[in-house]
């Protein structure tokens, strides 16, 4: 049996997998369409499959044990994620996927100063040291 911390870096690196992947695909399928619309279509796409998947595994029953506090959170988080993926979409359709998604992985550091703010995470040295080489890294990148 795994550890909570491996399974953790386990799903995240299939989620930056993924996530690359959603990269070349959305650069790819925004080529020729409105950028909105491409969100829209991604979004439905998404819709179906992520409530085809807690259907599957038997998860309905519990929505209705969501607490009020919960749900918020969870309705800022989606529309948090809808801003995001507009302006990537607009960002990807008119600049190149080698600049566009470094920038967006830049948001590495208003998480951490976000995870020190509201949710109280330490900011350790090695941390710190860690983000300053991806944000330096990523201004190579787009220079």
């Amino acid at each position: 049996m795994l550890s909570n911390e491996t399974t953790a870096i386990l799903f995240a690196l299939l989620s930056a997998f993924f996530a690359a992947l959603t990269t070349i695909f959305a650069k790819i399928g925004v080529e020729t369409i409105n950028p909105n619309l491409a969100t829209a279509i991604r979004t439905v796409v998404i819709l179906v499959m992520v409530w085809g998947w807690v259907f599957a595994k038997g998860q309905l029953d519990t929505l209705l044990t969501i607490t009020p506090k919960t749900l918020l959170f969870l309705v800022f988080s989606g529309l948090s994620t809808g801003l995001s993926w507009l302006f990537y979409f607009r960002a990807l359709q008119i600049g190149k996927a080698s600049l566009v998604a470094p920038l967006d992985k830049s948001s590495l550091l208003l998480v951490l100063v976000f995870s020190a703010l509201f949710l109280k995470e330490q900011l350790t040295p090695q941390v710190i040291l860690g983000t300053g080489l991806i944000l330096a890294g990523t201004v190579v990148l787009i220079r």
